[in-house]
């Protein structure tokens, strides 16, 4: 397992809710046609997956509905239990 090196200059991280000792970081390199998505764990890489950038649009848009869907879900909790300001 590698240890934690900077990112490209395109990429970012993403802490996990249960701790920041574990988190996600996505980087392009656009030299290889590859964005490496991995997980970190104290500063260890846990793991890693390459997609091509042809595969990109199709996570992006799986990404899109799923956070499309979740705004429908609460929005109709807010509905059925409206905020009541006092």
């Amino acid at each position: 397992m590698a240890l934690a090196r900077p990112l490209p200059m395109t990429g970012s991280i993403f802490f996990d809710a249960r701790g920041d000792d574990r988190a996600l970081r996505v980087s392009w390199h656009h030299d290889v046609d590859l964005v490496v998505v991995s997980l970190w764990r104290d500063n260890v890489c846990a793991g890693s997956f390459r997609l091509t950038v042809d595969e990109v649009p199709e996570l992006i848009d799986m990404l899109r509905r799923g956070l499309d869907a979740a705004y429908a879900v609460a929005a109709s909790r807010e509905d059925t239990h409206p905020l009541h300001v006092v």
